[in-house]
């Protein structure tokens, strides 16, 4: 049971992680757009390394102090659930190609799709804070998980950033050859997802309120 609560909350938090369109989602989506769909998800493979890395950073950060974290485990859910509604706002409010160039990129390679995704994404060292605000609303870290299910927690976190990077790209993919689609329009993604992440800090704060 622990090990399944384990799997679900890391391809949540991978999800929730890599979904807000920034500049490593605008760079994924438009290579999609301008040299077709596995350019764009070998760039968002990229992004899942970096993520898996600042991942394990945090997780580690988090186990060295456990002890203060399983005090104030109340007060810690409430500050990262505050704090994921604030992100969630900010994503719902944030247009990410309103200073885009639209040029076409041309065609090099897999390897450095994966190098450039992998060193914007790795770039940003404040998702770390991110990282913190999500496991102490998942209650990721915790006492009664071993290193080996914390391990195979972070492996979820890269899954669950690969299933949003095959998902998104997929979905551009088909859009883009049925009806057309415009980068300018990725804001409706980012409103999406900031909608999505502000409902989980909202039933975040009401189950802490029961």
């Amino acid at each position: 049971m622990k090990t399944f609560e384990v799997i679900w909350k890391g391809l949540m938090i991978g999800l929730l992680v890599s979904a807000p369109m920034g500049p490593t989602g605008v760079l994924c989506l438009q290579r999609t757009l301008s040299k077709g769909r596995w350019y764009g998800f070998i760039t968002g493979l990229g992004a899942m390394l970096s993520d898996v890395i600042y991942a394990t950073i945090s997780c580690l950060g988090l186990g060295v102090i456990i002890g203060f974290i399983e005090t104030n485990e109340i007060w810690l859910r409430w500050i990262g659930s505050i704090g994921l509604g604030i992100f969630g706002l900010y994503t719902f409010g944030y247009n990410p190609v309103s200073s885009l160039s639209t040029q076409r990129e041309k065609q090099v390679s897999y390897t450095y799709d994966l190098i450039t995704g992998f060193l914007l994404t790795f770039s940003n060292a404040l998702i770390v804070l991110l990282y913190i605000g999500l496991y102490a609303h998942f209650h990721f870290v915790a006492q009664e998980y071993s290193l080996w299910m914390l391990a195979g927690g972070i492996g979820c976190i890269g899954l669950g950033a690969m299933i949003w990077w095959f998902f998104i790209t997929w979905i551009v993919a088909a859009v883009k050859r049925w009806v057309g689609f415009n980068l300018r329009d990725i804001w409706i993604v980012n409103r999406t997802v900031g909608s999505l992440i502000m409902i989980i800090s909202i039933v975040g704060i009401i189950l802490l309120c029961l």
